[in-house]
């Protein structure tokens, strides 16, 4: 059975890795940054089904391990966009995976964390318009919201 085209929104308020297709989002000042897998992602890897994060404190280099996500035939390291101190992980996500599937970019954010350098880890993510690009590059059916 073939998978239906993407479809969903990107929104402009954030960065992305094309690579791991994952989001960040830094708070005013970048003293914090929130995390999530990007709706894209989601829909080339298939339904979450679980995941969990490493425990509150850890550090985690940018491109390294931050979680683990359970699909409906596999489990998967998340990779980390930037690096970061985890603050927190979102546990109603971690409870109710079906959050990050229906609703990655608000609820269902994954981790929260202080950056450890933020400025070079920014400098190597894309806006939305050329993450836009990228997908529409890899699945040219893409419709955007």
């Amino acid at each position: 059975m073939a998978q239906s085209p993407f479809r969903s929104r990107i929104p402009a308020d954030r960065r992305y890795d094309p690579e791991y297709d994952m989001w960040f989002k830094a708070d005013e000042g970048a003293t914090t940054v929130t995390i999530g897998a990007s709706a894209f992602g989601i829909h080339l890897a298939g339904r979450i089904i679980g995941f969990t994060a490493k425990p509150q404190g850890a550090s985690i280099e940018r491109r390294r391990g931050l979680e683990t996500v359970e699909y409906a035939k596999t489990v998967l390291a998340v990779h980390a966009p930037v690096g970061f101190t985890l603050i927190e992980a979102n546990e109603a996500a971690e409870e109710n995976p079906l959050i990050i599937n229906c609703d990655p970019y608000e609820q269902g954010w994954m981790v929260r964390g202080w950056p450890l350098d933020f400025p070079a880890d920014v400098a190597r993510l894309v806006d939305a318009v050329t993450y836009i690009q990228h997908i529409r590059r890899m699945e040219p059916g893409a419709v955007f919201e």
